[in-house]
């Protein structure tokens, strides 16, 4: 796990986690605290981007340049609100990358999805892929990024429909009873509690963690 906690300052500097296949580099950006995620496959030096939310140069840092820069190929975003594609249209024009969307979140992008994935699908990046989990509440297309890494745990992007303390902010009590069934069997009813989660926002946490709470989650309401 080396020094990395989950913990990123507003403006400050990245964090990264080695894993034997992959590394992962979060960057908090914008001035909603938005957390960015840098994955790259080592065997390949391909990346992928999770939502290029802003601060477009600040991303551009985290890439890198000259001989050392990975290939950066795709960009997923996890759902459709503003905070998290500010920088998708000047990120993935300045890299030529594929972007990656749910449909249902699809069309108040900024650049129209190249790839539109389902609950089930797999984005790969090099020799690694991320398994899609729709998780609906937050937005009708809100999606979770799985990555099963083959010599540890379970890592997983959540965007705005997990954090730790409680799901993502719903408009109704339908939402809210949507997004709570689908993080209880698609998340918290498959993964393991050694699972490593990545907000949208803020610090991470694990499964197990959290998985005490879900009950006062529910009962608490939207």
């Amino acid at each position: 796990m080396n020094s990395y906690t989950g913990h990123v300052e507003p403006g400050g500097a990245p964090a990264k986690r080695e894993l034997a296949e992959i590394s992962i580099t979060k960057l908090s950006v914008g001035p909603m605290d938005n957390n960015a995620y840098l994955l790259i496959d080592k065997a390949s030096d391909e990346a992928l981007l999770i939502d290029a939310a802003n601060d477009p140069q600040r991303l551009s840092d985290l890439i890198g340049s000259g001989d050392s820069r990975p290939d950066l190929r795709t960009i997923v975003t996890t759902h459709q609100h503003p905070d998290h594609w500010q920088a998708l249209g000047a990120t993935a024009g300045a890299y030529g990358t594929n972007t990656v969307a749910h449909p249902a979140d699809s069309e108040p992008l900024p650049v129209p999805p190249d790839f539109l994935v389902e609950h089930g699908d797999s984005v790969r990046f090099g020799e690694s892929s991320l398994s899609v989990i729709h998780l609906r509440g937050h937005t009708p297309g809100s999606i979770a990024l799985l990555y099963r890494d083959p010599q540890g745990h379970g890592h997983l992007f959540t965007g705005d429909s997990l954090f730790p303390g409680g799901p993502g902010k719903t408009t109704s009590p339908e939402d809210f009873a949507s997004l709570m069934d689908d993080l209880e069997a698609r998340v918290f009813g498959e993964l393991s509690d050694d699972t490593w989660f990545y907000p949208g926002h803020g610090d991470d946490s694990t499964l197990g963690a959290e998985r005490p709470k879900l009950a006062e989650w529910r009962e608490r309401g939207w």
